[in-house]
């Protein structure tokens, strides 16, 4: 969906910023350091909001993963939910399926980490009461909240039985601004509030999962919690550090293209100018040697660390002035993504890049029936080939898009960064990254450039499989000199509108010299907002 949106200015704050999809949300955000709270107290309550006014980007049916900045430390957080009881690919292969069902089956239904995700996070970071910090949202879903664009422009494409099944969003947000309550999740959110998260995965969202899943989830599938610490995993880039959330899902890949694309500009292949149809060549390279196995090595455990050392190996596949025209994994996805940053009552700086998603737009296009929270369809992610690490079985975590970043300098934060854009996640966030840390750009003219993301030939779902490999899809307002310049360079080039959503939702806050903070919210998002105080 593409709209008419003018280049975002960088925003400037001395103590607290918030960047998000939705003002609304932001807005949400920005309260909890206004009664004093830090930057995770902000990053919930952003995501509690927008989980209620985004419900085609994200929601409490869906997964999260956040990193935190702290002290010099690095923290990573899986929220992922696992596969139930209930799964049995085998069963599937039987019926003649080759492919997990993309939406109206709960078999691509896994159970929700997000969640869990918000109480992990705020058991150990939390300053304020839980309580204060779902408020905002549950007055949203409680007393309204205006449709916003994208909302109701997804709504009427549904088809008859989506329409059916989410009967409660399509009769509310009709247009642009028509108010829409949502009181089933108002009242999962004063649970949660009040009694953690036992109200929810063992309340009626839970029992309402268990009866619709009809044998693919049990109780004790909900008993324990979905999210867990992990590990982050990091690389070395433009003099800085960088740092995301390693598999099951794919920030591997930011990694090791920009350490690709690092070695590209240590050897003086990377043109000082990204308008150059050659940076932008050097890059797609980068990214598709990167990218180019990820089906195989993605699933649940494999070794984050190794997988970037491996990529950052292979600079040799990188033809410096012909595409290579390799496959490279292209799904696309709607999701949300989130910063905060700032000084809590202690007067630590903080920062957290959070990620949260219902995997593909409104998700499996089903809902729970007590609450009217739609389910994610993150279980697409699983293979049906037997024997396949990602092979879809009890218990499992499917393999992600979702990739927050974060970067360091030293101990010093220096950025929290992310975008919604489902297999596109690492090729924008490279872009982003390089501008930001390589070519020095702010915020806004990083997160405003116009960019270019792989798409497979025919469907946008075929990128490994048909016939002639990748096409570039780019962005109407980047550099003229891309589309002629990639066309000549071998490269299967298609033109797209300019301020196109379906090149990502990115926001980045930059931590300056002085300790003052800039962001900027990405204008594709249409309602998205960076402000602070």
């Amino acid at each position: 969906m593409t709209w008419s949106n003018p280049p975002r200015t960088s925003v400037r704050a001395p103590r607290y910023l918030v960047a998000s999809a939705d003002h609304i949300a932001t807005s949400a955000g920005n309260e909890m350091f206004a009664r004093g709270g830090n930057a995770v107290d902000a990053a919930i309550a952003t995501n509690a909001a927008i989980a209620v006014t985004g419900p085609h980007l994200c929601g409490m049916g869906g997964d999260l993963f956040a990193l935190v900045h702290v002290e010099g430390e690095v923290f990573a957080l899986n929220a992922a939910g696992r596969a139930g009881s209930g799964a049995d690919a085998a069963a599937m292969r039987n019926e003649g399926l080759t492919e997990m069902p993309f939406k109206l089956d709960m078999r691509s239904v896994t159970v929700p980490g997000c969640v869990d995700g918000w109480m992990t996070l705020h058991e150990r970071f939390g300053s304020l009461p839980l309580d204060v910090i779902l408020a905002p949202a549950q007055r949203l879903a409680a007393e309204g909240f205006p449709a916003s664009p994208l909302l109701a422009g997804m709504l009427p494409r549904l088809d008859e039985a989506s329409r059916t099944n989410l009967k409660e969003l399509v009769n509310q947000a009709t247009q642009t601004g028509a108010l829409v309550r949502r009181p089933g999740a108002a009242l999962a959110l004063a649970g949660i509030a009040t009694g953690g998260r036992d109200t929810f995965y063992r309340g009626v969202f839970g029992d309402g999962l268990i009866k619709i899943g009809n044998g693919l989830f049990t109780e004790s599938d909900l008993e324990t919690s979905q999210a867990e610490w992990v590990t982050p995993i990091s690389a070395e880039m433009f003099g800085v550090d960088v740092h995301t959330v390693g598999p099951s899902t794919q920030g591997y890949l930011t990694l090791g293209s920009g350490r690709l694309v690092d070695q590209l500009v240590s050897s003086g292949l990377l043109p000082d100018d990204p308008d150059d149809d050659h940076w932008a060549h050097l890059l797609i390279e980068a990214s598709t040697a990167a990218g180019r196995d990820r089906p195989a090595r993605l699933y649940e455990d494999a070794d984050g660390d190794a997988l970037v050392t491996e990529i950052a190996g292979r600079c040799g596949e990188i033809d410096p002035e012909r595409a290579s025209n390799r496959w490279a994994p292209n799904r696309d996805g709607d999701t949300t993504y989130l910063c905060t940053a700032g000084r809590g009552p202690d007067g630590r700086m903080m920062g957290v890049s959070l990620i949260q998603s219902n995997a593909s737009g409104l998700g499996s296009h089903l809902v729970e029936p007590h609450t009217g929270i739609n389910l994610h369809n993150r279980g697409i992610g699983f293979s049906l080939e037997a024997g396949h690490p990602a092979e879809l079985a009890p218990g499992r975590v499917p393999p992600h898009t979702l990739s927050a970043a974060l970067a360091t300098s030293g101990s010093d934060l220096i950025s929290v960064f992310g975008t919604m854009g489902g297999d596109a996640q690492p090729q924008i966030l490279l872009q982003v990254a390089t501008r930001l840390f390589h070519h020095g750009q702010s915020a806004a003219t990083a997160i405003n450039a116009g960019r270019w993301a792989l798409k497979g030939p025919q469907t946008g779902f075929d990128t490994w499989t048909g016939a002639g490999g990748p096409g570039v899809a780019i962005e109407g307002h980047a550099s003229g000199a891309w589309v002629k310049g990639l066309a000549a360079r071998g490269h299967i080039v298609q033109a797209s509108p300019e301020w196109d959503s379906g090149f990502g939702h990115a926001h980045a806050i930059v931590l300056d010299l002085n300790g003052s903070l800039s962001g900027a919210a990405d204008p594709r998002s249409v309602v998205g907002s960076c402000s602070g105080g």
